[in-house]
């Protein structure tokens, strides 16, 4: 029986993109790649945000002070060197409204597809500064990943996958899940955070 982690995860969450890379690592070292199933599960860190989103600058200056925002920023590019990941906060000029962008991941995931989107939406944001709250750039990412453009268009207007959004995220909310991202090893184990690849390692080895 195959090893199964479920992971709850935004894609504006650069902790959550930092944790993918990790737990990726850890499962090429113990050559389990292949033999588990990642599955991406929604969490909206701002569920109330407009669905054009809003200008970075102005929810980080809100959120943190500019220059918080600013030292975060400088922590979090560094620790993205660290694992390979270049983030590019500079270009990022929007911070997005995600519910489309996880419709897109549930609808991947019929298709055999999610961690191939979900990978897309974190380098088109984090590395490229594109607005995964468009569309557009939704459907560039769906069909980068080998999805076909009219069903992903249709799926981002899909209202069944909308209610199935919200459906999964009232279930976090039950299971008291309050930040991403937040693994659920094998439907038994609660692993919270971005945790380091050496202890995703000791967390899989006693799985």
């Amino acid at each position: 029986m195959p090893l199964t982690i479920s992971v709850f995860s935004d894609v504006i969450c650069p902790w959550c993109y930092v944790g993918k890379r990790r737990l990726e690592r850890a499962l090429d070292q113990l050559g389990m790649r292949e033999t588990t199933a990642v599955e991406w599960l929604p969490f909206e860190l701002n569920p109330d945000m407009p669905v054009e989103g809003m200008e970075r600058a102005h929810y980080r200056a809100r959120k943190f002070g500019v220059e918080r925002s600013a030292q975060l920023d400088a922590q979090m590019a560094e620790l993205g060197r660290q694992e390979g990941i270049h983030f590019a906060f500079e270009q990022m000029l929007r911070t997005p409204n995600t519910r489309r962008a996880h419709m897109l991941i549930a609808f991947a995931t019929q298709h055999g597809r999610a961690g191939a989107v979900v990978d897309g939406l974190f380098r088109a944001y984090f590395e490229a500064g594109r607005d995964v709250g468009d569309p557009d750039e939704l459907l560039n990412v769906g069909v980068a990943a080998g999805l076909d453009r009219a069903l992903v268009d249709e799926a981002l207007n899909s209202e069944q996958l909308a209610q199935f959004v919200e459906h999964v995220e009232q279930q976090a909310a039950h299971m008291q899940v309050t930040g991403v991202p937040f693994f659920i090893v094998h439907r038994k184990w609660a692993v919270s955070g971005a945790q380091s690849t050496e202890q995703w390692i000791e967390i899989l080895s006693a799985a």
